[in-house]
C-alpha cells in the first residue's frame, strides 16, 4: 500500500488553516494549531509563498492564501460552470445533429473533453469524458488553437504528429489552417485523426469574450459529409450551440 507523503500532508494541513479562518495567522499560530515545530513551519510557509499559494504580509508578518490558489480555484469553477451551462444546449445539439457532441477544454497540450453526448440512436458507445484529444488534428483543438493564444503557442511549440495520411503536420500549412478556423468561427476535422471520422468544431467564450472551450459533433464522414463538404447545417447547429453556451455564459450577444 503506497504512503503518504508528509510534507505534502502538512502543506494541504496550513492550506486549510488559512482557508478555514477570518483573519491572517502568524507563524507561531500556524505552527501551534497544526502541532509543527516553527522551523518545519517556516519551511513550508517559505515554499507556499515561493509558489505565490500563500503571501506574507510584509507589515505584520502574518500569512494568508495567495493569488495563484485563487486562480487555480477560478479554473476549477469556470470548467464545471462551463459543462454546466453546456449541458442543455449539448443535448439539443445531439439530438438536432444525430450525432455525438463534445466539449472540450485546454490541458496539458491538448484538448480534455469534459462534456460528452452519446449519438442519439442504440449503437454501443463508449463515454470518453476524460479523455484528452491533439490539439493540431482534431476540431475542437484547431478552434482552440485559433482563438487561445496558449493553445496556439503549445500547438506549434508541440511534435505535430501524422495520426492518418490527412493530419497536416507542416508548420506553414498549419498556421493557414488557423488563420481559416479564425476567419470562418469554426474549424473541422475530415479524417485527420481518425480513419473515416470526422467533426465540426465552434469555439465558446465567457463574459469576458475570452475563450474557455470548443464544442463540436463528431460522426462518420459519410454522414457528415455526404457530398465531400461539410453539411452547412451541422456547421450552423455547432456554431448556435456555441453561442447559446456563451450567452449563458455572460457573453453578449454575437
Amino acid at each position: 500500500m503506497a504512503r503518504n507523503i508528509q510534507s505534502l500532508e502538512r502543506a494541504a494541513a496550513v492550506l486549510r488553516l488559512l482557508a478555514g479562518g477570518d483573519r491572517r495567522l502568524g507563524l507561531s499560530d500556524i505552527a501551534s494549531t497544526l502541532g509543527l515545530a516553527k522551523g518545519t513551519a517556516h519551511g513550508i510557509l517559505r515554499t507556499l509563498q515561493q509558489e505565490g499559494f500563500v503571501e506574507q504580509d510584509p507589515v505584520s508578518g502574518r500569512y494568508q492564501l495567495g493569488a495563484e490558489l485563487l486562480r487555480l480555484g477560478n479554473s476549477y469553477l469556470d470548467v464545471h460552470e462551463l459543462r454546466a451551462r453546456a449541458l442543455p444546449w449539448t443535448d439539443d445539439l445531439a439530438r438536432a445533429s444525430g450525432e455525438s457532441v463534445h466539449l472540450g477544454v485546454l490541458h496539458h497540450q491538448g484538448v480534455l473533453i469534459v462534456h460528452h453526448v452519446f449519438r442519439p440512436d442504440d449503437s454501443r458507445q463508449v463515454l470518453e469524458i476524460g479523455a484528452m484529444q491533439p490539439l493540431h488534428s482534431t476540431a475542437l483543438g484547431k478552434v482552440l488553437c485559433a482563438v487561445d493564444p496558449v493553445a496556439h503557442a503549445e500547438a506549434a511549440e508541440g511534435d505535430r504528429k501524422a495520426l492518418t495520411p490527412a493530419t497536416v503536420t507542416e508548420a506553414a500549412e498549419f498556421e493557414q489552417i488557423l488563420e481559416l478556423t479564425r476567419a470562418r468561427g469554426w474549424g473541422s476535422d475530415v479524417e485527420e485523426t481518425w480513419d473515416g471520422i470526422a467533426s465540426v468544431a465552434a469555439p465558446v467564450r465567457d463574459r469576458r469574450g475570452m475563450p474557455v472551450g470548443a464544442v463540436g459533433v463528431t460522426g462518420a464522414v459519410e454522414r457528415l459529409c455526404p457530398g465531400g463538404e461539410l453539411r452547412p447545417d451541422l456547421v450552423a447547429a455547432v456554431r448556435d450551440c456555441a453561442r447559446a453556451v456563451a450567452r449563458d455564459l455572460g457573453a453578449g450577444r454575437f
